[in-house]
């Protein structure tokens, strides 16, 4: 019998609002450039990719510190980010661009009332927790 691994509640919503956020923006670019030639639909699978973040599996991109003085610190700075793929395309225009504007906008007001929900979900636990600290109802 597998067991459902328990995550703090904070942490959950911080993921999801992180990754919410970042498809929010691939879902923009999407319809930004659905008359870009050559444009590829791209998305992130977000049940994985927030499977992803709460495990600490998540890719690590690096990212190169320019130093500019000598007296610097060397760094390496990393982001972590989902795996970003490919759409699919219904049906793909003949400049080869894959968005399909219809498609994009539904997922873009989806995600907009994920977001929302959220961003509901983390302020209700840390309305939440701050109750606990300060011993008032909130």
């Amino acid at each position: 019998m597998s067991t459902v691994p328990r995550y703090d509640p904070l942490m959950f919503g911080e993921a999801a609002l992180k990754l919410r956020t970042h498809r929010h923006e691939l879902l923009g670019a999407n319809m930004v450039n659905a008359d870009t030639p050559g444009f590829k639909a791209r998305d992130i699978d977000f049940p994985k990719a927030l499977e992803q973040h709460l495990t600490g599996q998540l890719p690590r991109h690096g990212l190169g510190v320019d130093r500019t003085h000598t007296a610097h610190l060397p760094g390496q700075r990393t982001l972590q980010g989902p795996n970003v793929m490919f759409r699919v395309p219904v049906q793909p225009a003949a400049d080869g661009n894959t968005v399909d504007p219809d498609i994009e906008r539904g997922h873009f007001v989806k995600n907009a009332m994920f977001t929302e929900s959220a961003l509901s979900f983390l302020g209700s636990t840390l309305r939440t927790r701050l109750s606990a600290i300060t011993g008032q109802p909130s």
